[in-house]
């Protein structure tokens, strides 16, 4: 926990309680600085921005020993800070807001819903779990039985952990796309089914996907509408969910992938979420999404043929990348660029061909900047 819930001692040094003796005018008078008993005059002492900061009580900040309940923070109740769930069991956690890191501990039979976290967070001796959760690093150690559906911007990683199952996130409250971007993460970076096992064990299997149509709220419910997070506006629905509803690495239904890349603009985001709203309602499966940066000598490694028209695009910001699914996509999605997306910067797979290769090209490319 660092020095975030470390207590200063009261305890005074003998030293400093000796070198301090009482003086009065009587005995500095032949300094001449002596201060009259009694004279009010004194300067204030001297104010500090710290001395100015809100008092932080690690109590607001953990929910511990709790059961049978329904507990949780409200959107502007931690902003930004670490959080800590310990020792709760049976209950029903929601956590509506950003945080810095979570962690959570020998906790038993409970739903959670963790906003966008911007470190880490870290299951530990829990059992019986069932969560949503966003955030930069994913770890369990010592878990049995736990249903994530997860973004996760890196490589999720168990350990000594067996019965865990993964999805990819699907949620939504009003003030979520507001909280990825507080915690500086990006929708599009979603590796929840690249999951890494610190400990496998040969001949079983300690983690696996949950099916593709698996309803978040069966496994963890919308807030009960007498909890005081009645007013919080829940949706698991995958067509509203911030994060875009990818199949991972499951098994792809067709041979056919088309690569489609937005560059840096005034409505990059909108424009992704457009382009699979257009895909997905002509039959084709969104696999993966990455947001990332590039340089000049990245556009050509990934680009080639294409390379010289697509470098000066590069230098406003990252660009996002969705790889399309399906029979006949490349040629739907060449379609869709230039019936929806006309005078947009952007690249599209040519030729079915070459379109895997184009998937390919970019999409190891990013896990290697992302260092994946």
């Amino acid at each position: 926990m660092g020095c975030f819930f470390s207590k200063k001692s009261k305890r005074k040094s003998p030293e400093k309680e000796e070198r301090a003796p009482t003086t009065t005018s009587a005995e500095t008078a032949s300094t001449g600085n002596a201060v009259p008993l009694g004279n009010n005059s004194e300067e204030a002492p001297k104010q500090y921005s710290w001395d100015k900061r809100e008092k932080v009580d690690p109590k607001d900040y953990m929910l511990t020993g709790l059961k049978d309940v329904t507990v949780g923070r409200l959107p502007g109740k931690l902003n930004g800070q670490q959080f800590v769930i310990q020792e709760c069991e049976n209950c029903n956690i929601y956590v509506f807001d950003h945080s810095a890191t979570i962690t959570i501990d020998d906790c038993v039979n409970c739903r959670i819903v963790l906003g966008p976290v911007k470190g880490s967070v870290f299951f530990r001796d829990c059992k019986d779990i069932k969560c949503v959760v966003a955030c930069q690093q994913f770890r369990t150690r010592d878990c049995k039985k736990m249903e994530v559906f997860l973004c996760c911007a890196t490589q999720p990683i168990i350990e000594s952990s067996t019965g865990m199952k993964f999805g990819c996130f699907q949620y939504y409250y009003p003030e979520l796309a507001f909280h990825f971007k507080d915690a500086g993460l990006s929708i599009f970076n979603n590796n929840w089914s690249n999951i890494h096992d610190f400990t496998p064990v040969s001949g079983e299997t300690n983690w696996s996907l949950m099916p593709e149509d698996s309803p978040v709220l069966d496994f963890v419910p919308a807030p009960d509408p007498e909890s005081d997070f009645k007013s919080v506006r829940v949706s698991a629905d995958p067509a509203r969910s911030i994060v875009p509803l990818t199949k991972g690495g499951r098994y792809k239904d067709s041979e056919e992938s088309c690569l489609f890349v937005f560059f840096a603009g005034e409505y990059t985001t909108a424009n992704a979420r457009k382009l699979i709203d257009e895909a997905t309602a002509k039959g084709f499966v969104l696999i993966q999404t990455k947001e990332v940066s590039m340089r000049p000598e990245d556009v050509k490694r990934v680009f080639q043929r294409d390379a010289d028209d697509l470098t000066e695009w590069i230098t406003k910001g990252p660009v996002i990348a969705l790889e399309m699914n399906g029979d006949g996509v490349v040629e739907a999605c060449k379609n869709i660029a230039s019936e929806v997306f006309s005078g947009t910067k952007l690249f599209v797979s040519d030729n079915k061909n070459t379109s895997s290769q184009d998937v390919d090209n970019f999409f190891n490319f990013a896990d290697m900047q992302m260092g994946l």
